[in-house]
């Protein structure tokens, strides 16, 4: 989004590719053409584009959501599955046990005499109480071995509802990922569209308009004292930065978190990956489930959201500027930490640092 029309006289033909859907059969009416409708002027058709780019982000982050949640889903499935396969064996392994003592104290027992005859007719008592004690044993071993297999059937039954479960919530995960895959698809192509719609001379004003709008932004923040100075990274921070700047030039693309192309969270979520830190992958988890920070406090490696709905995030490396990757149709870049409308600040790790003097 930051420098969002600047490069858009070749925005068109990347936009396609990031689609990888077929273009469709007819542009949008020009509005500068007679009989298109109501004109549009700059502005409006500089909203209209920022429109449609947060639109298609929010899909992106909504269909990420989803994405973890299936992998997570797939992951206890998995667990679930290998329980009930060894609650199984053990199952096995019980009722053999159970049929091995039942065997041995039907072959120890005399069922023609009770125990005190037994005794008393016996040439050595010692030697039959001995035998009995023998065979209290066994029953009670039996009588363990029972409990034991009535708790482990239960256990199976309760394993195989919860693997059945499990399973139906993945194919429902999938299905739903699979709708919001279109739905990024077609909000992909309403930007194409609109951008095949325009004339080279409307794209390099709503270029203009916009840098302009990011300018006085930027400019805002600046004097109203929020933008930090002077604050060092922490050594986790700093990897995390070293690595997103290694990732400058790649191309944005929906759903992808590396190595060769990135969206804004994929970028973020990888970077403090590689820094040893392991973050939420969405923008959204990350501005709901990191430590909140003003943005007067903001040091390299801390990351800055945009937008209400939490949409859109980069990562702070210092001197007022982000690195990120900004939309469908551009590559991971620096930007102006106000080339969108920021949110707030979040600080995925909590090492203490020095200031810089």
């Amino acid at each position: 989004m930051s420098g969002m029309v600047l490069r858009l006289a070749c925005t068109t033909a990347l936009a396609a590719q990031a689609v990888l859907v077929p273009a469709p059969a007819a542009a949008a009416p020009d509005p500068q053409r007679p009989g298109a409708g109501p004109q549009r002027t700059v502005s409006q058709l500089l909203t209209d584009l920022q429109q449609l780019y947060r639109q298609a982000e929010k899909a992106t982050e909504t269909y990420n959501a989803t994405a973890e949640k299936l992998k997570r889903q797939r992951a206890a499935v998995a667990r679930l599955d290998g329980e009930l396969a060894r609650t199984r064996l053990a199952l096995q392994d019980s009722r053999t046990d159970v049929g091995r003592l039942a065997r041995r104290q039907y072959q120890s027992s005399d069922d023609s005499l009770g125990p005190y005859v037994r005794l008393l007719l016996a040439p050595d008592p010692q030697h039959a109480l001995d035998e009995g004690h023998v065979i209290g044993e066994l029953a009670r071993a039996q009588a363990r071995t029972v409990t034991r297999l009535t708790a482990t059937e239960k256990q199976r039954d309760i394993l195989a509802r919860l693997a059945r479960k499990a399973l139906d919530t993945r194919l429902t995960l999938a299905e739903q990922q699979q709708k919001q895959r279109d739905d990024v698809r077609k909000k992909l192509a309403d930007v194409e569209r609109l951008l095949a719609s325009l004339t080279p001379a409307q794209l390099a004003a709503v270029a203009a308009l916009e840098q302009r709008g990011v300018t006085e932004a930027q400019q805002k923040l600046a004097t109203s004292g929020s933008l930090p100075a002077g604050r060092l990274a922490s050594p986790e921070g700093a990897l995390a930065v070293r690595y997103a700047m290694d990732q400058l030039g790649k191309p944005y693309q929906w759903g992808a978190q590396g190595p060769g192309a990135y969206d804004c969270s994929g970028l973020t979520s990888q970077a403090w990956g590689h820094a040893g830190r392991s973050i939420p992958r969405t923008s959204q988890e990350q501005w709901q489930r990191l430590r909140r920070i003003p943005l007067s406090e903001l040091r390299p490696g801390d990351l800055v959201v945009y937008f209400p709905e939490a949409t859109h995030v980069a990562m702070y490396v210092g001197d007022g500027k982000v690195v990120e990757a900004p939309r469908p149709g551009a590559s991971v870049e620096v930007s102006p930490l106000a080339s969108n409308p920021v949110l707030g600040a979040v600080r995925p790790d909590q090492a203490p640092v020095t200031e810089a003097r």
